[in-house]
């Protein structure tokens, strides 16, 4: 603890003190803790291993883009680091609520207007004066590479959303998961890639995303405020952070009633969703195993 209290002393002062360390629920990657200061107030850690740092570099630069759209709450990041054993992340503590029909409504409106947000004209900097895009060569990406839970993301710009997605999303997934085909479907998985620039759609605008938005990576705090929480985020097509909500379940009809409100669903979209979602089934089947692999070979074959 003693490469945090250092931290906690020079952003707070030197009589903070941390005095109290509970551990909580934090996600199947790291440690998580509630920390209790000095002063009574709260901050929530993440903690892994040293080789591990760079997860949390990810996610801090994640949320600072969210944060820049100003259209959904994220948590605000106080800080990150490592000493001899572990590192570090710590974040602004958010008091959990009700997942109430109200609360839905509004996650749906935010995250509409997070997909609506100009990424051309967001910045880093807090006074957004110095207009900056987060994809410095392309309009599909992210400033660097990140994580997909443990699973390596890359996010090498793209001109195009089809291209991006074919080639820095399903591609380098298959590859990963090689191991789990003979050379006869190697070959079908070398046609399905050759066609599913046929069934993909370059969108109106690009989007700034969360990536990875599943039941659990977001929050209810105790207002009835939405805060989205764990990003992979990039810059791609709205309809991917749309499909991942529809692959495990946990939002419901209001939620999409209320982004129908404030952006458009292009109709085609159902029939793409289960390829976004592809991504996400093969990400799966390479970090937990071969549970996956039957709906992985199901969608290819229904693509193909």
């Amino acid at each position: 603890m003693d490469a945090v209290e250092d931290i906690l002393k020079n952003i707070y002062g030197s009589g903070i003190a941390v005095t109290g360390r509970i551990p909580v629920s934090g996600g199947d990657i790291n440690r998580a803790y509630a920390l209790t200061l000095s002063d009574g107030s709260r901050l929530f850690m993440k903690a892994n291993r040293k080789e591990n740092e760079d997860f949390f570099r990810a996610e801090a630069e994640g949320l600072e883009a969210l944060r820049t759209a100003g259209a959904i709450s994220v948590p605000a990041v106080i800080a990150r680091g490592s000493d001899d054993r572990e590192s570090f992340l710590l974040l602004e503590y958010i008091e959990e609520g009700r997942r109430s029909p109200g609360a839905s409504e509004e996650l749906g409106r935010r995250l509409a207007e997070l997909h609506l947000a100009d990424t051309e004209k967001m910045t880093a900097d807090n006074d957004k004066t110095n207009a900056a895009s987060y994809v410095p060569g392309g309009r599909y990406g992210f400033l660097h590479d990140n994580y997909i839970g443990a699973g390596f993301q890359c996010n090498e710009p793209a001109d195009s959303w089809t291209e991006f997605f074919i080639d820095r999303r399903l591609r380098p997934q298959f590859e990963r998961a090689s191991y789990y085909w003979d050379s006869g479907y190697r070959k079908t998985v070398d046609r399905f890639l050759d066609k599913a620039e046929q069934y993909l759609a370059e969108p109106k605008q690009p989007s700034l995303l969360h990536g990875d938005l599943w039941a659990g990576n977001y929050m209810i705090d105790s207002c009835g405020e939405p805060w989205l929480i764990d990003p992979a985020a990039y810059v791609g097509h709205a309809e991917a952070d749309l499909a991942m909500t529809e692959l495990f379940g946990g939002f419901d009809r209001r939620f999409y009633d209320a982004y129908r409100e404030t952006a458009e669903i292009d109709p085609g979209y159902a029939d793409r969703r289960d390829l976004y979602n592809l991504y996400h089934l093969l990400n799966h089947l390479n970090l937990f195993g071969g549970s996956y692999l039957y709906s992985v070979k199901s969608i290819v074959s229904r693509y193909i």
